[in-house]
């Protein structure tokens, strides 16, 4: 009889082991992602949307597995979105670019099918995701301000490329317009009698003037004849 119970006893032992070594060689189990930086801001208040165009940081995804527990870079393994590809667009191997036509927040993505729930267990089109934030910081129209002083005894008007800075005025008055930091801007006038000239540019051609680099107020001057 002790002999029975001893045999019972040795299969139920080998029988625990190799149960033991097949968990061991379970495949590992991702659980999470976590996408690095979490939050990305690019721009500023005083700079227009499409100069953010280009601005560039590469993202990062941890898995998070068990079996044993354990943190991996999987950035080339998962498949990256964008909410919304008209303000970021991102690579295949994480790289985020700001396209520079709109502002506002959108969520980036990273994303493995794991075909599997938490535990292990068999569930088709399972998905183990993470995202983060990315930021684009709308123009407020704070920044340097040009102001057109008219002179001469006509009258005539004046406009802006960026649109900004446009009005139509005698001799003695004035106008202003506010411009991001760092654009140039380009005035153009047009006389109703004699166009006299500009005074104050960082260059002109004609009735256009141009200010380059726009990164204090200006005061530029024009003559109507």
């Amino acid at each position: 009889m002790n002999r029975k119970w001893f045999a019972i006893a040795a299969l139920i032992t080998t029988a625990i082991s190799l149960l033991s070594v097949a968990s061991c060689g379970d495949p590992q189990t991702l659980q999470s992602i976590t996408v690095s930086p979490g939050t990305w801001t690019v721009g500023a208040s005083n700079i227009t949307v499409s100069q953010d165009g280009g601005a560039q940081v590469q993202l990062t995804a941890l898995g998070s597995y068990l079996h044993p527990p354990v943190t991996k870079d999987i950035t080339k393994q998962v498949t990256w979105a964008s909410s919304d590809t008209q303000m970021f667009t991102i690579t295949s191997t994480g790289l985020l670019t700001a396209t520079g036509f709109v502002c506002g927040s959108t969520l980036v993505s990273a994303a493995v099918t794991t075909n599997s729930d938490g535990s292990g267990v068999s569930s088709s089109g399972a998905m183990v995701t993470g995202n983060m934030t990315g930021n684009v910081v709308c123009f407020t129209g704070t920044g340097p301000t040009i102001t057109v002083d008219f002179a001469g005894t006509g009258a005539g008007t004046i406009s802006s490329s960026p649109a900004g800075l446009g009005c139509a005025s005698s001799a003695g008055s004035s106008c202003t317009g506010s411009f991001p930091t760092g654009t140039t801007v380009t005035l153009t006038a047009a006389a109703s009698g004699t166009f006299g000239g500009w005074a104050g540019c960082s260059f002109t051609t004609g009735t256009v003037c141009t200010i380059s680099n726009l990164t204090n107020n200006v005061t530029v001057t024009v003559t109507f004849n």
